[in-house]
């Protein structure tokens, strides 16, 4: 019996050794949810600007920064497919922002000074937003993988704020924020970004002379992602309804777009890089 007793024994301890490897390993690999090391690069090189509404990226210091965002990037591409499922909803989402913004950034710095837009990288050859220059979960990915086939897919999360988080830094996207998005403050974030880009007159405006509301081309590209029904708001009217106060100047115009009836016209959009102005 003796013996026997020793292999249980043996073969008990190098269980128990296995799941102590594999516990570590999960911990060293574990994501922050905070992403503090995306927060830290953005608070270092972000600036704001338009009263806070908008923000330019300083990428000359974001060269310097570079290889803290790899390793931030890093971070991200470690992230299994199965580790993301269970993660919460608004972790998933916060995760998908983080990641497509901080490779944007990534792109453009493999490529800056040399270049004044994203455009620049090619619309057909080198489209930056085709190009699997990266890995996430798991498989090779571009940037349209992480909004267009992942953020928008129907029924997943269904959030239109996410197109004021997202940043394709152009002067014409909603601001790059000053910090990373987290599930646990994700609502919070999100409607922030979405005030303060309404509120950004470069952007988003009610015209008095011809009485139209002048908006971005997001509002135009995307039509159907403001139709979703999210907290009873099913169509782009009802959404600049509840964003009146900050669309229009006055209490008059403010009441013509609570109407939800005032006229449309998209604003030309504007891709030069969101580089800090020398």
């Amino acid at each position: 019996m003796q013996p026997f007793k020793q292999h249980i024994s043996s073969k008990y301890t190098r269980m128990l050794v296995l799941i102590s490897l594999t516990l570590l390993s999960l911990s060293a690999h574990a994501l922050d949810h905070t992403h503090a090391a995306w927060t830290t690069f953005l608070k270092k090189n972000t600036v704001l600007i338009s009263n806070g509404n908008g923000s330019q990226m300083n990428y000359k210091g974001a060269m310097e920064d570079r290889a803290a965002l790899k390793a931030y990037l890093a971070s991200l591409s470690a992230v299994s497919q199965a580790e993301f499922d269970s993660f919460s909803k608004a972790d998933q989402l916060a995760f998908l922002i983080n990641a497509y913004n901080a490779y944007t950034v990534e792109k453009i710095l493999t490529k800056y000074p040399n270049l004044k837009s994203i455009k620049d990288f090619g619309t057909v050859f080198g489209n930056p937003w085709k190009d699997a220059f990266f890995k996430l979960l798991g498989k090779e990915m571009t940037l349209d993988g992480i909004e267009q086939n992942t953020i928008r897919k129907p029924g997943v999360y269904d959030e239109p704020r996410i197109h004021f988080a997202v940043n394709c830094a152009s002067i014409g996207c909603p601001s790059l924020r000053e910090e990373a998005y987290q599930g646990k403050l994700l609502d919070k974030q999100l409607e922030e970004q979405t005030v303060r880009f309404l509120s950004d007159r470069s952007r988003n405006r009610y015209n008095t002379q011809n009485g139209k509301l002048e908006v971005s081309k997001i509002f135009d590209w995307y039509k159907q992602d403001f139709t979703t029904g999210l907290k009873g708001i099913a169509s782009r009217e009802q959404f600049f309804a509840k964003y009146a106060s900050q669309l229009g100047d006055s209490a008059e115009d403010q009441t013509k777009i609570r109407g939800a009836k005032v006229a449309l016209e998209f604003l030309d959009y504007d891709w030069n890089l969101n580089d800090v102005k020398k």
